[in-house]
């Protein structure tokens, strides 16, 4: 693969004061560059004359930009908020209002850590971390209960091989898997951490934060390059006390030198504007500066220009609006107790013992959804079952249905499972 010269100096600056980011770069990343020279140097040179040619985008007579008013009258922002291409790194507003509000969310974050680049929602977030750090047959441990869209995203998209440790033991996140996993072999190290969990929904506790914080510690201090990505979609949906309630990304951004930390969140679940597509990447680890965070902000600009030129501009200001609105907070706050009423009323349907005979919940304290464990019952015909004949819609995983009680109004959650339970009761009883 050429490696461009711009590039290169990305490269060198990265290996100089922390060589171990270098090693932990892809082949891709490597070779990434966000391009200083030609195009858009030109453009950004011309920006403010009498006469600028450069720009590719259409302008008005008046010098705002061109639109149809079929669309425009549909939107309340000012055209310039709109239509215009946003940088491939991002609207710089939004990106530094983002990181206030981690740091507001996060008070163990300490130190340095890049300036988020904003990404086409998580999705596409994930696809450039692996972008930039995964190599065809790189292993990449988490959880086996986790998201199905990481296998298009890690393995066929980038030949990555997920390689899972068991989520729980004893009714809590089973910190043992994580530590036998992460023992297997040394040198750099992919570890994948969802939490609130999809599709589980659970978060690990205050003690079972510090466990996986140790672990990753003790694994850095015995000579692996490890790479943290931290997929927070769910953040801040935390409904028990004893949860840990901040990012795992928060501790581990400055808990060793050998431990890149990456956090991959957004707007889409936070703020509910799922068909907004807005996320973002931030990068940290202990004793980065300014100019390597800028080199891989740099590089991860250049990889989202060389995929999608930039995230949507009108996206990206309708976000930032709402994060500067004097009644942002409020709204967040009845929309997190809704949510939170609806969990509460599933663990109250829950504690009742008929549910038993058929099955189990997994643990789940946050986020979006909650599974159950099938006794001896095939997940898929209960889905079927569910489907034809009860009116009623779930996600089959095989013997586990997962349950988004996000969906559900409170007062319908009963009758969910009343009826998950009659159509298990039936096709265990067809099975025999």
């Amino acid at each position: 693969m050429i490696i461009n010269k711009q590039a290169e100096e990305l490269n060198r600056l990265i290996q100089e004061k922390n060589p171990v980011i270098y090693n932990l770069l892809s082949k891709k990343g490597r070779a990434i560059f966000f391009p200083k020279k030609g195009i858009l140097s030109q453009t950004a040179e011309a920006k403010g004359k009498k006469i600028n040619a450069t720009i590719g985008a259409a302008i008005e007579d008046d010098g705002s930009p061109m639109r149809l008013k079929s669309i425009a009258k549909n939107i309340l922002l000012e055209p310039k908020d709109v239509f215009p291409y946003a940088p491939s790194y991002g609207k710089p507003e939004l990106r530094k209002e983002w990181l206030k509000q981690m740091k507001s969310k996060n008070p163990s974050l300490k130190g340095i850590t890049s300036l988020p680049v904003v990404t086409n929602a998580l999705t596409h977030g994930l696809s450039t971390v692996a972008y930039m750090f995964v190599n065809p047959g790189d292993k990449i441990i988490l959880t086996d209960k986790f998201w199905g869209n990481y296998r298009l995203i890690f393995e066929n998209g980038y030949g990555a091989v997920l390689d899972t440790f068991n989520t729980f033991k004893d009714n809590g996140f089973d910190t043992a898997a994580l530590r036998k996993k992460l023992g297997e072999g040394k040198g750099k190290k992919i570890v994948l951490l969802n939490f609130p969990n999809n599709p589980s929904g659970y978060t690990p506790t205050n003690k079972e934060a510090e466990k996986i914080i140790k672990i990753i510690k003790e694994s850095a201090e015995l000579g692996n390059d490890i790479i943290v990505i931290c997929d927070d979609a769910y953040f801040g949906l935390i409904y028990e006390n004893d949860v840990y309630c901040q990012s795992l990304f928060a501790r581990l951004a400055d808990i060793h030198e050998n431990v890149l930390a990456i956090k991959v969140d957004g707007a889409t679940k936070e703020d509910y504007v799922w068909g907004l597509r807005v996320g973002f990447l931030t990068y940290a680890t202990k004793g980065i500066d300014k100019g390597v965070c800028q080199a891989l902000e740099a590089k991860t600009a250049g990889a989202i220009r060389g995929n999608i030129s930039n995230a949507s501009h009108l996206s990206q200001s309708l976000v930032l609006n709402a994060l500067h609105s004097k009644t942002y907070f409020a709204e967040k706050k009845e929309k997190y107790h809704l949510l939170k009423s609806r969990y509460e009323k599933v663990k109250s349907v829950l504690r009742d013992k008929k549910y038993k005979e058929f099955f189990a919940p997994l643990p789940f304290n946050s986020g979006y959804f909650m599974c159950v464990r099938l006794k001896n019952i095939d997940g898929e015909a209960v889905r079927k079952r569910l489907l034809e004949k009860y009116d009623v819609g779930v996600i089959s995983i095989g013997n586990m249905i997962r349950i988004a009680f996000s969906a559900i109004r409170k007062e319908l959650i009963g009758e969910l499972f009343e009826k998950l339970c009659v159509a298990s009761k039936e096709c265990a009883q067809e099975s025999k």
